[in-house]
């Protein structure tokens, strides 16, 4: 774990006392043999973003930050808070000021030693402490993280479109993903690895030591037709301890739906067709897209003439009018 200390605007509004700003690093580099992206190629599988495999990191950090700030507060006195992703802390910004590494042109942290595969927490403290140097931009002419995007999420280097990006879309956002941007997506149905994968810089990257960072065997090569058949306490169990479990089962099956949709694979076809039927309209109406996608348009026809007459709910209607056509409206 790399520890460094940062001065730079202090957030106030979070804590009136704080003085100092100490950033915390922790690695997940996977195995320089282990390619993050060469899962996009299973069709029939599902791409979890690499630090999602293993347990939940927020669990694994925030002990550790406060055996730091305990360690700092009986060393030299005052008083500390500790943050990992749980207030609006600008992170990454704090980390570049503080020297870890500095943001990228994909806006993430970059660090010489470690690539893109960095943890970031913060420990907030009433003490005053000098502040270590900023690392300075190495992204130069490179436009790797840029060019790579599937979505094509940033406008311009250092800026994020997050309503285009696909960690965005597949974690955060809570109704159906725009059409115009599903067949992007692929079969990525927890987060995108693509930008940080594809850093020069990762070539110096070491793998990460912390074994409760290792993934999960399961969650590495995930099977769709597996996922698709999840309940609420089947997916609870399977992602306990992970951070997919936050995202909710009904958001993960749309995306898996969506991965399903794009995978070619009419063996899948029934799995989509039992999620006709499930209570979560965001689920169905995801069925019905991944339905368009694989049936023969008679036979797609046909199950929208048996099916759409039976949904009430607006969201899934709008699925079914826009599969079907102009001529369906």
């Amino acid at each position: 774990m790399e520890t460094t200390a940062a001065r730079r605007g202090s957030p106030r509004a979070l804590w009136p006392d704080v003085r100092s700003i100490i950033m915390l690093g922790l690695n997940y580099g996977q195995h320089l043999e282990d390619d993050p992206l060469a899962i996009l190629a299973r069709r029939d599988r599902g791409a979890i973003s690499v630090y999602a495999r293993a347990e939940d990191y927020h669990d694994i950090i925030k002990p550790r930050l406060k055996a730091v700030a305990r360690w700092l507060i009986a060393q030299a006195g005052g008083d500390a808070k500790v943050f990992v992703d749980t207030a609006a802390v600008m992170e990454k910004p704090l980390a570049a000021a503080a020297g870890l590494g500095w943001q990228g042109k994909h806006t993430n942290l970059v660090s010489r030693q470690f690539g893109s595969w960095l943890f970031l927490g913060t420990i907030f403290t009433t003490l005053e402490l000098p502040a270590d140097a900023p690392e300075t931009d190495h992204c130069g002419s490179c436009r790797a993280c840029l060019d790579v995007c599937p979505t094509a999420a940033f406008p311009s280097p250092y800026r994020l479109d997050a309503r285009r990006c696909i960690s965005y879309l597949t974690i955060e956002h809570k109704g159906p993903i725009a059409r115009e941007l599903r067949s992007a997506i692929g079969n990525r149905i927890f987060g995108c690895d693509d930008c940080l994968a594809v850093c020069p810089w990762n070539k110096f990257a070491q793998a990460g030591r912390e074994s409760k960072l290792a993934a999960r065997e399961e969650l590495t090569v995930p099977r769709l037709a597996d996922l698709a058949r999840l309940d609420d306490a089947a997916f609870r169990k399977m992602f306990s301890k992970s951070p997919v479990k936050r995202t909710g089962r009904n958001r993960f099956v749309r995306n898996v739906l969506i991965a399903i949709g794009n995978s070619g694979d009419a063996s899948l076809v029934p799995q989509a067709i039992q999620l006709l039927d499930d209570p979560s309209a965001l689920v169905r109406g995801a069925a019905v897209w991944a339905l368009s996608r694989l049936m023969p348009a008679e036979r797609f026809a046909a199950l929208a003439r048996d099916r759409r007459p039976r949904e009430s709910e607006p969201l899934v209607a709008t699925e079914w009018t826009a599969a079907l056509g102009p001529a369906a409206a």
